[in-house]
């Protein structure tokens, strides 16, 4: 089993910036593939970025890419994901996710889920 501990959320103006935290309680086989999910108020759950922690690899949604970065810290089993030039269409909950089904943008790839935290970009 993993825990995933999401932090770093907020309230910002269109253009700043915010960094999400992941803790998760350790990086195994079965949660190799980590991803950042977010999902706005009646609307359905859309993957962010994911990033692979063995070979670091990542992949971005369209949408983000050139705005937000997704890393890790190995030594503190943790994921990141800087965003940058907010935009008020960011706004949602984010959530940290773990599996094992590759770069994958489908919630029901992955098998552990953070609580979020809420993420609001006014204009």
């Amino acid at each position: 089993q993993v825990q995933l501990v999401e932090s770093g959320g907020g309230s910002v103006q269109a253009g700043g910036s915010l960094r999400l935290s992941c803790a998760a309680s350790q990086f195994t086989e079965a949660s190799r593939y980590m991803a950042w999910f977010r999902q706005a108020p009646g609307k359905e759950r859309e993957g962010v970025a994911t990033i692979h922690t063995t070979d670091s690899s990542t992949s971005y949604r369209h949408s983000v890419k050139g705005r937000f970065t997704i890393s890790q810290d190995k030594a503190q089993t943790t994921i990141y994901l800087q965003m940058n030039s907010l935009e008020p269409e960011d706004t949602a909950m984010y959530y940290c996710a773990a599996g094992d089904n590759g770069h994958s943008y489908r919630a029901s790839a992955y098998k552990f889920w953070g609580q979020g935290t809420q993420v609001t970009v006014s204009s």
